[in-house]
């Protein structure tokens, strides 16, 4: 017979727990498109109608390592989103903004 997680979790150490907690926030905290995607509760063709595209594209677009910026944010606004460009330093991050109005500029 198979345990249930929470059985299995509530026997763990509190230091285990809070180690898995933080494991599972990372992998939460960054995901590829098509798992994005997905865990928003989204099929390709769902996607490809929002934007008015074939669901052929969305599969293309999520196999891609390099796209433009505005791709990239129509397809994350198509989510419900709303794209960020964060530069991380060692001495901290800075949101960078001259992208903020990539939308509004595409469209004018």
């Amino acid at each position: 017979m198979a345990n249930k997680f929470s059985d299995l979790r509530s026997r763990m150490s509190p230091e285990a727990q809070g180690r898995a907690k933080v494991k599972a926030e990372a992998m939460l905290a960054e995901m590829p498109l098509n798992e994005l995607r997905q865990a928003r509760g989204l099929s390709q063709k769902m996607l490809a109608d929002v934007l008015n595209v074939q669901q052929p594209s969305i599969a293309k677009l999520e196999k891609r390592t390099d796209m433009y910026l505005s791709t990239l944010r129509s397809h994350i606004e198509a989510m419900g989103g709303q794209l960020e460009v964060v530069a991380r330093f060692p001495d901290g991050a800075i949101r960078i903004s001259n992208f903020s109005d990539l939308g509004s500029t595409a469209s004018a």
